[in-house]
């Protein structure tokens, strides 16, 4: 049921052609739906709204909270690792999917690649810290100590 109204989100989405396929259903403990959410990357020209993303954001407003632990999530496909990490954030502790990373990939997304690179089995991007005592002192004064 869940995954369905997903379903239907995605292709809300693609068919205003807001963005990709992806859809994203959150309920809360009791089954009530919080928030639905397509990919909107086209419509908003930001990267950074995918389905899951964008349901987080609605969810968090309606229930005016960071944390979202007594909800669940219901995804049209895998999150990728932006995503994964953002339900990670948001406190969710179960989802559900309806395709994975490698479908994706069949359709042109780079969620398997990234997860690649996440496994050292890549170089997509270079990275490299720059060591600043005053990047790590905005941690001391956030904490109010060392760490």
């Amino acid at each position: 049921m869940y995954l369905e109204e997903a379903v239907e989100e995605a292709k809300k989405g693609t068919n205003q052609k807001e963005g990709g396929p992806f859809g994203a259903v959150i309920i809360d403990k009791n089954g009530k739906v919080i928030a639905k959410a397509h990919n909107e990357v086209l419509k908003k020209n930001d990267p950074t709204a995918h389905a899951e993303i964008e349901a987080i954001r609605k969810a968090c407003q309606i229930l005016n909270a960071k944390d979202l632990s007594n909800c669940t999530i219901y995804s049209t496909c895998e999150p990728c690792p932006m995503c994964l990490s953002a339900i990670i954030w948001a406190n969710i502790k179960t989802v559900y999917y309806g395709s994975n990373r490698q479908d994706a990939k069949a359709a042109g997304f780079k969620d398997d690649d990234i997860y690649q690179y996440l496994a050292g089995k890549n170089q997509l991007l270079e990275k490299q810290e720059l060591e600043n005592k005053s990047c790590k002192d905005l941690f001391i004064n956030y904490n109010g100590e060392r760490y």
